[in-house]
């Protein structure tokens, strides 16, 4: 019997020995020239080529490449370069179809005296004049009913920026029915059988670093 065992650990001896030679081969050996472990993990900043920034001229060429053929070399352009600079995101023909929007909404409201509608679309000072003058024909009993009968694709007449305020003044030419009638429903203002021609300008604003993407209306005037 204690052949048999000494043959068996002689077995085990040789089975042991075969698989330290296997994992060396497949792990490998120190042989003293390896490099430290990094304890961390740092960035390998000797590998970094530094890329070199693009130049104020080099972004305003790639902006104005992004500008309507309609408004390069024309006097608006600067202004939507700046713009754009500002907010990557901006596109002429969105904003204008947005300000047609918002220039249906705005003088229908004004003319139902609806306040609420157009408390979130105007600065501050234009809503209190839009608020001051509904409540005169309020205190007058007097009413005003108008109707949009067309309205002319919008047009850029201004764009800037003043810090990072963008600021953009929209022409938009009109035609419409505009009759103020008193309480007794006798007409007092305009006449409902005759159209005008109207051309507003009216200024929208918006913070460009604001995460709102929404525009206010801060100044109107008509041309006469």
């Amino acid at each position: 019997m204690e052949g048999f065992q000494f043959i068996d650990i002689i077995l085990l001896a040789m089975v042991a020995g075969f698989l330290i030679l296997r994992l060396r081969s497949v792990l490998g050996r120190r042989t003293g020239h390896e490099q430290p472990p990094h304890k961390n993990f740092p960035a390998a900043q000797d590998n970094v080529v530094p890329l070199p920034s693009a130049s104020r001229e080099s972004q305003e060429e790639v902006v104005a490449t992004e500008i309507e053929p309609a408004y390069r070399d024309t006097p608006l352009e600067p202004g939507l370069i700046a713009l754009m600079r500002a907010d990557p995101e901006f596109s002429s023909s969105g904003f204008l179809g947005g300000a047609v929007h918002a220039f249906e909404l705005i003088v229908m409201a004004y003319a139902r005296g609806d306040v609420d509608t157009l408390k979130p679309l105007l600065s501050s000072s234009v809503y209190s004049n839009f608020a001051s003058a509904i409540q005169d024909r309020e205190d007058r009993e007097e009413s005003m009913e108008t109707q949009l009968i067309s309205v002319k694709p919008a047009k850029l007449e201004s764009v800037s920026m003043e810090g990072s305020d963008a600021m953009v003044a929209v022409r938009f030419e009109s035609e419409q029915i505009n009759v103020i009638a008193d309480a007794d429903g006798s007409v007092v203002e305009g006449n409902p059988e005759v159209t005008e021609s109207v051309i507003d300008i009216w200024t929208f604003r918006r913070d460009t670093e604001s995460m709102d993407p929404n525009w206010s209306l801060v100044a109107t005037r008509s041309v006469e």
